[in-house]
């Protein structure tokens, strides 16, 4: 199916909700319980083993809560019927869950440049319409899309959180997010000014919550745009403040 055709296959997250059965629609799908399970599972298993901290384990508890709404919660369906619901789950993945579990869980044996790159390109690539589409059609290409934004997302924070000194340092670990931080920006820009719908499969689902599909996808660019970077941006400037006052006072 094209980007420019009405859809009528069924994504993978089921039939797009309305305001009224939205409540109900949770995501009951067998095979994903039981993957959260066992990663629960492993994953306490490895922190208990590596004795770590409370922190950590907060931290994956944290990461672990967040994969149920993102996939789960009503919001897995929701993102069948908004672009902005959808945006706020990749802004789930990216700036919240793969924070907490490189907390939890660092990756470090991948480098943080083919991480940042890798993590870029899956950023703008399933924003394209026709990659964005297939992604709608197929569950494979759905799940595709999730892991190439999480697992990269994961390895780059797992280099900004490693232990670091002096300022050199601190530039180190705010470039990536400072630097994905203006990629989201842009999308977000385009989003905002587009003068049409791009992504079509929601073009039959948005005036059920009020919104036309080309105001779904300005206000989605807006949440990429303002509060979708800001915790990035926010980071990067924190960092380089608390290493600049560290030099000083040296």
């Amino acid at each position: 199916m094209s980007s420019t055709q009405t859809p009528y296959a069924l994504p993978y997250c089921g039939p797009a909700p309305d305001p009224g059965t939205l409540v109900f629609a949770w995501n009951l799908d067998p095979v994903l319980w039981a993957a959260i399970g066992i990663g629960t599972g492993l994953g306490f298993i490895h922190l208990h083993q590596t004795t770590a901290g409370p922190t950590r384990q907060r931290a994956f508890a944290g990461a672990l809560g967040l994969a149920v709404v993102a996939f789960i919660s009503p919001l897995c369906a929701l993102t069948v019927a908004l672009f902005t619901a959808r945006t706020l789950h990749h802004l789930i993945l990216i700036g919240l869950m793969a924070p907490l579990l490189a907390i939890a869980l660092p990756l470090r044996r991948i480098p943080v440049g083919a991480a940042f790159f890798a993590l870029s390109v899956a950023l703008w690539a399933w924003h394209v319409p026709v990659i964005y589409a297939a992604a709608w059609d197929h569950p494979t290409l759905y799940w595709a899309m999730q892991a190439t934004l999480l697992l990269p997302a994961w390895a780059v924070w797992s280099a900004v959180f490693a232990p670091r000194r002096g300022l050199g340092g601190a530039v180190a670990s705010a470039l990536p997010v400072a630097a994905f931080a203006g990629q989201m920006g842009l999308i977000g820009a385009v989003l905002t000014f587009a003068p049409r719908p791009l992504y079509l499969e929601h073009l039959v689902y948005t005036e059920a919550f009020g919104l036309t599909a080309l105001a779904d996808q300005q206000l989605a660019g807006l949440v990429m745009w303002v509060p979708g970077m800001l915790p990035f941006a926010l980071f990067a400037a924190l960092t380089l403040r608390a290493a600049w006052t560290h030099e000083a006072r040296i």
